[in-house]
């Protein structure tokens, strides 16, 4: 499979599916929880609040390991594998951007003050479980 390919599949991946696991380091050890992600370029982007385990996690250590795309459905659901490095982004413009109403539920606006985005930047995005294929690297 060539990078265009792998490209193409990953990014089929992502735009079907916005619910993954986000793991980060909490006493040493590893540490996750189901988020919703959204991506520009692969670069993914999340939000949460600013009083949370993972925020104080990442301002310790901001490296993050994420899983998106696996349905449940057995052997040939494809999914990827990112690792990277996670950066708060609490910009008003990516804020409104990723605002849904949903997210009322939370908090009061895109303006809240709780309100923030992780972003994370990916080292590496590996395309797993391919039916009849080998897992295989997006060069970055």
């Amino acid at each position: 499979m060539n990078q265009d390919e792998i490209r193409n599949h990953v990014e089929k991946v992502l735009d079907e599916s916005e619910t993954g696991t986000m793991a980060t380091v909490k006493n040493n050890k590893p540490h996750s929880r189901y988020m919703t992600f959204f991506h520009k370029d692969f670069i993914l982007y999340t939000v949460t609040d600013q009083d949370t385990d993972k925020t104080e996690e990442i301002e310790k250590n901001p490296h993050t390991h994420l899983m998106i795309g696996y349905e449940g459905e057995g052997f040939g659901d494809e999914y990827v594998e990112i690792a990277g490095e996670v950066r708060f982004n609490d910009s008003a413009d990516i804020k409104k951007e990723l605002w849904s109403d949903e997210m009322g539920a939370y908090f009061k606006g895109p303006d809240d003050p709780d309100f923030t985005v992780l972003e994370i930047h990916p080292a590496s995005i590996r395309l797993m479980n391919r039916k009849g294929g080998s897992p295989a690297e997006l060069e970055m």
